[in-house]
């Protein structure tokens, strides 16, 4: 619960009017170091900083406390950092780095959204994961529907000064159902009280909602990202964390999170992400930090494990102090109704490396009866051994189905591995059966080639051809970039094998090759063939190039001994023709 709403009360520890007065001094007021700029500042902002620090974390609100696996890489520690460990290690190897599908999409879309909004702020989606992990588990697991609304709430415990900072009702129940005390709500626990100014609308229907998982993260992103902090440097990081819940125990323990997520992490269907067991109010870690100052504490792993803070009777058509509520069941949502999933005419998926697909993927969800159903999250997740992916470079995409049922999927953008791959259609909240669509990546081709100049290629016997041979690919009149060619002497136009005499390209040892391999066009579909040399063998021989794609081009090359009686210059000619004159012919003149 948010440092500004009380110093922390333990039991015992001050007289109802004592919470009262902290209370009152704090209510408004923002986490140790708030700035003027932060919504809900009040003017005695400087005192209740004074009594927050003091006080360290308020409320004293359960988190979760389980570590990652024991092979997560340790977090870098603040200057105060304690030494000890936090909560109880458990060890559950690469489960514990699956993030439920519809909770990881909010964390990713956040991050996008405050990169353009507040891109000093450079906040990890990583982060987010590491608080959600902490304060929920992960939205218990992904318990959420495929538009991220918590299919049952998820409260702390009542704000009611046992155990926990006194909180009279601020929002008359709208968000945590209790019209009495305040309660931290939904995946990343927001307090009713910050959140009437903290809220965000993250999936775009108008709506600020802690109980949803996008609005909540984009939320809490839009929280670690006030006070001009840059989350790149380490001191802001944690100053944001602690501001979150004033705590180093916590700010380790979100922090051991975030490396561990860092290292990877994969998607999980909704509602099978592993659920923590070991709160910081359960005796079963050492954590002992308060709830957070803008996101409160968060749940109970489940409701047959709580914790029960004070001796007071329970109302029983109130909430038990300490243990997460459950809302009655809901109506069902479209996304209940959804049986199956169907291609809705989605035409043959190949590419050439480099290039965009040109056909997109639809998929119509549908219901047992066959009917379609609208406003269904489809997760759209390519699979397989390929660096193709959706415009925008993700693997995965996530589209709401239109009025017919359908979700048409991101362009595809085929990488330069070539293949076969898998595109996964499933409904984001539920486990039914979905479609996969096959698609390939070809190598880049060439359908024609071309020589760039038309000059006669021409040597002496034993000599080197004064010209290189250069040819442009093209692909259905566009420029053929990247493609793989090969260059042969051949025997002749009838005889494609290499022919044992005439001209020859050098290796690099300067021996003689007649075929080249493993050519390729440059972005501009150019080619440039090394120089030929000619042996001794006269005649006309035929140089063949071709590219992947069936691009075929034959250059003739001449071979031709020098001209032994050249022709006499010009003006040796007319010396000739002078000295035969009869004018210039004494003998001649004397004759006549």
């Amino acid at each position: 619960m948010a440092a500004q709403f009380g110093r922390r009360l333990r039991k015992g520890a001050a007289t109802t009017a004592a919470a009262a007065l902290a209370v009152a001094a704090l209510s408004a007021s923002q986490a140790p170091g708030v700035t003027n700029g932060d919504p809900g500042r009040q003017a005695n902002a400087g005192a209740s900083t004074a009594a927050s620090e003091e006080s360290g974390a308020t409320g004293n609100s359960p988190y979760y406390t389980d570590l990652p696996p024991l092979n997560s890489p340790n977090p870098s520690a603040s200057p105060t950092a304690s030494s000890s460990s936090i909560g109880t290690a458990v060890s559950r190897g690469a489960a514990e780095a699956g993030i439920p599908a519809t909770v990881l999409d909010a964390y990713k879309k956040a991050e996008a959204e405050l990169r353009d909004s507040k891109p000093g702020c450079n906040l990890p989606w990583q982060l987010l994961a590491a608080i959600g992990k902490v304060e929920s588990g992960q939205a218990r697991g992904g318990d959420v529907d495929a538009e991220g609304n918590t299919l049952h709430r998820i409260l702390g415990p009542e704000l009611d000064g046992n155990g926990f900072a006194l909180i009279q009702d601020t929002d008359g129940g709208k968000y945590d159902g209790n019209s009495r005390y305040d309660q931290a709500v939904g995946p990343m626990q927001f307090i009713p009280s910050t959140w009437a100014w903290a809220g965000r609308d993250g999936n775009g229907d108008g709506v600020k909602d802690p109980n949803n998982v996008y609005d909540a993260a984009l939320a809490a992103g839009h929280y670690l990202c006030r006070n001009g902090w840059d989350l790149s440097v380490q001191a802001d990081m944690n100053s944001a964390i602690l501001s979150y819940n004033n705590s180093q125990d916590y700010l380790n323990l979100v922090l051991s999170w975030y490396e561990f997520y860092r290292k990877g992490t994969h998607s999980v269907p909704d509602g099978t992400g592993t659920v923590p067991s070991h709160r910081s109010d359960d005796g079963s870690g050492s954590g002992s930090g308060g709830s957070s100052d803008g996101s409160g504490g968060s749940t109970s792993p489940s409701p047959s494990t709580p914790s029960t803070p004070g001796t007071a009777t329970p109302n029983p058509e109130e909430p038990t102090p300490g243990t997460p509520s459950t809302s009655p069941s809901l109506p069902p949502t479209a996304t209940d109704t959804v049986d199956h999933l169907e291609d809705a005419g989605t035409a043959k998926l190949t590419a050439m490396a480099g290039d965009a697909f040109t056909k997109r993927i639809s998929t119509r969800a549908e219901t047992k009866a066959d009917r379609i159903v609208a406003k269904v999250r489809v997760r759209f997740t390519i699979v397989g051994d390929t660096d193709t992916t959706f415009t925008g470079g993700e693997s995965t995409a996530t589209v709401v189905t239109d009025s017919k049922g359908v979700a048409v999927a991101p362009a595809l953008q085929a990488g330069e591995k070539t293949g076969d791959f898998t595109v996964r259609a499933s409904v984001v909240g539920r486990t039914v059966k979905g479609v996969d669509y096959a698609a390939t990546v070809t190598a880049r081709a060439a359908d024609a080639l071309a020589r760039t100049d038309d000059t006669a290629l021409t040597c002496t016997p034993g000599g080197e051809f004064a010209d290189q041979v250069q040819v442009k690919a093209t692909y259905q009149g566009a420029v053929a970039g990247k493609v793989a060619a090969t260059a042969t002497l051949v025997k002749s136009a009838d005889d494609p094998s290499t022919d044992d005499k005439g001209p020859y390209f050098k290796d690099a040892d300067g021996k003689a090759v007649r075929t080249l391999t493993d050519l390729q066009t440059d972005a501009n579909g150019l080619l440039t063939l090394p120089k030929l040399y000619a042996d001794d063998t006269t005649g006309t021989f035929l140089l063949r190039v071709t590219t992947t794609g069936g691009a075929t081009l034959t250059v003739e090359l001449t071979v031709a001994a020098a001209d032994a009686s050249p022709s006499p210059s010009p003006t040796a000619s007319a010396s000739a023709s002078e000295s035969a004159s009869p004018s210039a012919s004494p003998s001649a003149s004397a004759t006549s």
